[in-house]
């Protein structure tokens, strides 16, 4: 049996990440993380652009123009919906989930999936660089994986 897998070596492309403003204090160590994550696996920061947006909702718009640029070998999206009181949620977490899946799956670049859905602010900031680590370094992990292994299909 063959076996094909990405790694972390360092790749030559550039890197969209893609972040929303609101809940900020979350998102924004997302955005280092990812960025450091980057850096150390040798993308120079020089090829990593950043793109704010308002929100999750808008994540997925701006991933999908961004992928069907041609610009970028992947896009990092990061965000955070919390849970609240309201259905809101369900709605802004699911459709930024499927937003993001179109513009991968339409533009053919690896579009990676950094936008916390959580019960509550704890889980959040848990997630954001705490005790369970940071999803913004491990979303930017996932593309550079995703762009090596497209290089060996």
């Amino acid at each position: 049996m063959k076996i094909i897998e990405g790694d972390f070596a360092k790749s030559n492309g550039r890197f969209a990440i893609v972040a929303g403003r609101f809940n900020g204090f979350v998102v924004e160590p997302l955005v280092a993380g990812a960025r450091d994550a980057l850096v150390r696996h040798g993308v120079a920061d020089d090829a990593i652009d950043l793109i704010r947006v308002p929100g999750a909702w808008e994540i997925g718009l701006a991933a999908h123009k961004l992928a069907h640029s041609g610009q970028y070998a992947a896009v990092i999206a990061l965000g955070a919906v919390i849970r609240g009181a309201t259905p809101h949620f369900d709605f802004v977490a699911g459709e930024s989930a499927k937003a993001l899946t179109q513009a991968a799956l339409s533009s053919g670049v690896p579009v990676s999936f950094g936008v916390l859905t959580t019960d509550t602010i704890e889980q959040a900031i848990e997630r954001s660089g705490t005790k369970a680590g940071n999803k913004g370094a491990d979303a930017a992990i996932a593309a550079l994986e995703m762009v090596n292994l497209y290089g060996k299909l």
